[in-house]
């Protein structure tokens, strides 16, 4: 049985820290995204071993497993309950070793003879193995996640239709339970773990539902008052200025943030921060008014 390197797969030491794996397995996933490679099989090929290695090495319990067991981890609990049953019951042979008794064999498969060598006879029918889980990642702008969206992924060849719930984090892993790998010997299969990695190209900061955006207004309004026109994520929304506003002063708007997380109908609140421009250039008319109000003060 060929033994898959996985730390080789990422390209990372068996020293590599979790960070280091998470690094590893981000950038090698971009770079061989069935959505970036179409109709290329060696990178759809290259893109399955990825998320198989990052799936055991990101996995602390699978980790050991693997460093003990190698690509057979899945197994090692299996492989530890037989050798305690192959030794239970070779001590009892010892103990029956008159001539008259004949040792039978253990109810495990022949997967641990061959891969163990040891005088497994299986009878029962197959122990049931979970199928691996997959993990992939899916990259949108903070634009595509305002709404509820459904798309459709490509993973490992198979297309699987997903619905994006509106108001999904950064980092954010949602689960679609039975699209991972295939069991074994009628085991469930695992399930499809998706990243989601949401790139910011607008002029709002986002903090969880809430978002921050900084307007500029001049020096004129900021000292007399007025009205002016914001842009908020869906829409334009007119604002009054106080009169003597001072710069960095902040106002919420109530409702016009971000979607609440699978909580229809509820958004966050926008902030809005002001910051004052003064004039780059005066006239001499300004200047001269300018003077007379310094001297009013």
């Amino acid at each position: 049985m060929a033994f898959v390197d996985y730390y080789k797969i990422l390209g990372v030491d068996k020293s590599a820290t979790k960070n280091d794996i998470k690094k590893a397995y981000r950038k090698l996933a971009r770079k061989y995204h069935p959505d970036l490679n179409p109709n290329d099989k060696e990178a759809e090929l290259q893109f399955k071993r990825i998320n198989e290695a990052n799936e055991v090495l990101s996995n602390d319990d699978n980790r050991k497993k693997y460093d003990k067991y190698g690509e057979n981890w899945q197994h090692g609990e299996a492989y530890e309950e037989a050798q305690k049953q192959q030794q239970h019951q070779s001590q009892q042979q010892y103990q029956r070793s008159s001539g008259s008794q004949e040792f039978e064999g253990s109810d495990y498969s022949d997967f641990f003879e061959s891969m163990f060598g040891g005088g497994f006879d299986y009878r029962d029918g197959g122990t049931k193995f979970r199928g691996q889980d997959f993990n992939a990642q899916l990259q949108l702008d903070l634009r595509d996640v305002y709404t509820t969206e459904k798309r459709v992924l490509t993973v490992n060849g198979k297309n699987i239709r997903l619905t994006i719930p509106a108001g999904i984090t950064n980092g954010q892993i949602i689960k679609v339970k039975g699209k991972g790998g295939e069991g074994r010997n009628g085991g469930p299969h695992g399930d499809l773990l998706i990243e989601f990695i949401i790139t910011n190209n607008t002029e709002f900061k986002r903090d969880g539902a809430n978002l921050y955006k900084t307007v500029n207004i001049d020096l004129y309004k900021s000292i007399l008052g007025g009205d002016i026109t914001v842009t908020t994520f869906d829409g334009k929304v007119k604002l009054n200025i106080k009169p003597l506003t001072q710069n960095g002063t902040r106002v919420k708007l109530k409702g016009k943030g971000f979607p609440k997380y699978k909580k229809e109908g509820q958004f966050g609140d926008l902030y809005i921060t002001y910051n004052i421009e003064l004039p780059k250039t005066l006239s001499d008319k300004e200047k001269e008014l300018f003077k007379e109000l310094a001297k009013l003060q």
